[in-house]
């Protein structure tokens, strides 16, 4: 099953756990500016996204730190 997700369904998951657009972008390892593009149109959401988010969605369950590093080995936080 392929998901699908335009930018208005990235924005509403982004804010439901309060994430600013540049806590997203480091998580993913893009730039907050990748984040923006793909919520307003203007770039494609890559097709595994929905997949990061899903891994991400349970890291900030499970409450590692900020929800996205914490237990993942050889995982850093970029500067």
């Amino acid at each position: 099953m392929i998901i699908i997700m335009d930018g208005t369904a990235l924005r509403t998951w982004r804010q439901k756990p309060g994430l600013y657009q540049a806590k997203l972008g480091r998580a993913l390892g893009v730039s907050n500016m990748a984040v923006a593009y793909w919520e307003w149109g203007r770039r494609r959401i890559p097709a595994l996204l929905p997949l990061a988010l899903e891994a991400l969605e349970h890291r900030l369950k499970k409450g590692g730190k900020d929800g996205f590093t914490g237990g993942m080995p050889g995982v850093q936080e970029a500067e």
